[in-house]
């Protein structure tokens, strides 16, 4: 599920840690889940020219970079949760 900006829900969004491959709390890269059945990302901000010229970035969006490692880990953490 894509939330866009128009179809955003009013009120708080409630966050569940999920993973991080940091080894300092509070920094990216981090996941969470949202009570909204969507994921955040906290992660470094892009801004390789290049890399954002590849990409079509409507405004209010931004990209963000997270090592595969932890991605990886995101699988496994639920492929073994159900």
């Amino acid at each position: 599920m894509v939330i866009r900006p128009n179809q955003r829900k009013e009120g708080t969004v409630r966050l569940t840690f999920i993973r991080t491959t940091s080894p300092t709390a509070n920094t990216c890269p981090t996941l969470f889940k949202t009570d909204r059945g969507t994921v955040i990302v906290q992660g470094y901000v892009v801004t390789d020219e290049e890399a954002l010229s590849q990409m079509n970035i409507p405004e209010g969006e931004t990209a963000v970079e997270v090592p595969m490692e932890l991605l990886e880990e995101l699988r496994e953490t639920f492929a073994n949760a159900g």
